[in-house]
């Protein structure tokens, strides 16, 4: 142990031994508490203090995302006396051209990256010193419990002191077992910088974080609202062997999908294997559950969630799986990235049941079949059932969907399909899903004489009350918020029915010439457009996302809605708003339709497990061109399917007849 660790842990020692003393024979105030509390705190930022650089950066993009970058300095922390830093990744995303170290006696070193944690999102810096630096000692993990103080520190503004905001620690295990979590003040001042607890102990490094992203900006909007997290120093201390060799570490990918139940409650169940991934060439198939990772037991989504969120592309993990009521153990080697997932298609457009809860089916009748996909060029029509895949029957058209989520692209399938009253089998190579609309009409999606039921009232300030032999339209609200909203339900509706989320552009929203552009569309193919509108009809605020899926949820006690069919839709900020209510939860959207507006933010992986199509309407000579046409490229490298309709030279609204052709494609999204 150095001089340093020594002289430190004498003072901190005698700071808490005195402090004691006073407690047990002084009669205290709450004046001499706090200032004991004061004189305690001083002494561990004392302790770290020498540690804590401060880092300046020059050059780099003025933004990146939504985060405006400035010329102001941030926080690292010494982790090693050879002149290594650890900091946030968030502090260089704007990829600056130079680094530089300012350390506690004001002297100033150039400093390089020498690699990044994509897991954590932190980064190692090296600078060359002729002194060794000092280091702070680590909280064993053991050791750190939730009500304990917790003291973040940075070194942005002038002068010798840190900057100091205290706090507790408010939650450990955080951002799925990776973070600590903490009530004090974090921001961009102390992200890279260290939580501390009153001894003066390093606890973690402040880091922006975020359960819902893994981005280096996740987190970067709770600045300030009293949620905070730090990466446990102990955790870095762990892989910086790794780092100081130059090696970028990323988060394990595994390529597997776990369904749709509750994420903290549901058993890792597998749904979906990707194909290609690690799992797949282990060996591991849909309908598997995972109950250990290496030594450690797994019995629900959440705790799979953390074993792998703890783990980085090159680490091989152990698995051990129930197959029925067969064990079955295997290795995985994780990889940092899985090919683009493309849902495969045969061509198949299912016949739809109208209103028969509960009731099984067998096989999986066929309203259409695309002329020019696999099934087409194999004699199949409508009114043939597939009965088989490879040789297992099928429950209908969402087994199908779910058994083919564990195929590629360019596999082959072996089907039984019935027509009439003979059964014969077929081979078909499986194709990517499609971006056209199919040319000719679109038979029913219904069994003839199969009848509408009768729809519930809706539970709402209904202008005109629903029924099954004329159409509904009515005003919506919610009682926790002032927006207003109406809904429009076409006569006859079959249950379930489609759900067009209409989010109206700046400018407001006028309901009867919009429903006079839709009416026609939305009659003919039995779809329910619903019509939110902003609080301010120039522009949409984030907090109005949680108001749309309100209105959603209200709408749905009143209609059953075919998840297979519901659309969010919106032209500029409207269309802006589809996507991030698409991204918000992809579980509840078939499909997003953006009229001339640019996708926010990055692509989500495309998911085995559930499928959303994208329909995009681009002018040539709009203010937002570039921006659409990037959001296409970025949409089709993830595999996603992009049907792009041309408005011409000048950014408008759809006629009547784009809205026809954008209900055709709505009418086809429960292809197979």
């Amino acid at each position: 142990m150095n001089c340093f660790f020594v002289s430190r842990s004498i003072r901190r020692a005698t700071v808490l031994a005195a402090a004691l003393a006073f407690a047990v024979w002084t009669p205290l105030r709450a004046a001499d508490l706090d200032l004991m509390e004061e004189k305690a705190f001083r002494a561990a930022v004392d302790n770290v203090a020498p540690s804590v650089v401060r880092i300046e950066t020059v050059g780099g993009l003025d933004r990146v995302g939504d985060v405006q970058f400035g010329p102001g300095p941030t926080t690292g922390l010494v982790i090693a006396e050879d002149g290594y830093i650890v900091s946030s990744a968030f502090n260089f995303i704007h990829q600056p051209s130079s680094i530089l170290i300012q350390l506690p006696d004001q002297t100033r070193k150039p400093a390089v990256v020498v690699a990044t944690d994509h897991n954590r999102m932190l980064v190692l810096l090296k600078i060359e010193t002729n002194k060794p630096l000092p280091v702070p000692e680590s909280t064993p993990a053991d050791e750190i419990r939730v009500g304990q103080w917790a003291i973040a520190v940075g070194r942005t503004f002038p002068g010798e002191r840190p900057n100091v905001a205290v706090g507790i620690v408010s939650a450990l295990g955080r951002i799925w077992g990776k973070a600590i979590q903490t009530d004090a003040a974090v921001g961009p001042n102390n992200y890279g910088g260290p939580l501390v607890d009153v001894g003066g102990r390093v606890l973690g490094v402040l880091m922006p974080m975020s359960p819902d992203g893994a981005e280096e900006v996740a987190g970067y909007g709770w600045y300030d609202s009293g949620i905070g997290f730090a990466v446990p120093l102990s955790d870095i201390l762990d892989i910086f062997p790794r780092l100081k060799k130059g090696e970028d570490l990323h988060p394990g990918q595994l390529g597997i999908g776990l369904g749709k139940d509750t994420l903290l409650v549901g058993p890792p169940l597998i749904a979906t294997v990707r194909p290609n991934s690690p799992a797949f060439k282990a060996g591991l198939r849909a309908g598997d559950r995972i109950v250990r990772i290496d030594d450690r037991a797994v019995e629900r989504r959440v705790q799979l969630k953390v074993e792998m969120a703890r783990r980085y592309a090159g680490d091989t993990i152990r698995l051990l799986v129930l197959r029925g009521e067969k064990q079955i153990e295997c290795e995985a080697p994780l990889v940092a990235e899985l090919e683009p997932y493309q849902h495969p298609f045969l061509g198949l457009l299912p016949m739809r049941t109208a209103g028969e809860k509960g009731k099984k089916t067998e096989g999986v009748p066929l309203r259409f079949v695309y002329p020019d996909s696999p099934a087409g060029g194999a004699r199949t029509q409508r009114g043939d059932v597939v009965v088989s895949l490879d040789g297992q029957a099928v429950a209908g058209a969402d087994d199908l969907r779910q058994r083919l989520s564990s195929k590629a692209v360019g596999d082959t399938v072996a089907l039984e399909i019935r027509s009439g009253g003979e059964t014969r089998k077929i081979e078909l190579p499986l194709t990517s899903q499609p971006e056209g609309i199919p040319s000719a009409p679109l038979p029913s999606a219904y069994e003839s004489g199969s009848a509408a039921p009768d729809d519930k009232p809706v539970k709402q300030d209904v202008e005109q009350p629903a029924a099954a032999n004329k159409p509904a339209m009515f005003k919506m609200k919610l009682p926790e918020w002032d927006n207003d909203a109406w809904a429009y339900v076409p006569p006859g509706v079959h249950s379930p029915c489609g759900l067009v989320v209409w989010l109206h552009a700046p400018g407001g929203l006028d309901e009867q010439s919009l429903l006079a552009q839709w009416k026609a569309s939305l009659d003919q193919h039995g779809l329910i457009l619903l019509a939110p509108k902003a609080a301010n009809p120039d522009q949409w605020s984030m907090t109005e996302v949680a108001f749309v899926e309100k209105l959603i949820e209200s709408l749905k006690t009143s209609y059953a809605v075919d998840p297979r069919r519901v659309v969010f839709a919106g032209r500029h900020g409207g269309g802006t708003l589809a996507y991030l209510l698409a991204w918000q939860d992809p579980q509840k959207v078939a499909a997003v339709a953006a009229v001339d507006a640019p996708m926010p933010g990055r692509v989500p992986e495309n998911d085995p497990a559930h499928r959303i199509a994208f329909y995009v309407a681009k002018a040539e000579k709009s203010e937002y061109t570039k921006g659409v046409e990037s959001s296409i490229t970025r949409l089709r490298d993830e595999r996603y399917p992009v049907t792009v309709e041309d408005l011409g030279k000048d950014s408008r609204e759809f006629s009547t007849e784009e809205v026809s052709h954008l209900a055709r494609w709505i009418d086809t999204l429960d292809r197979i």
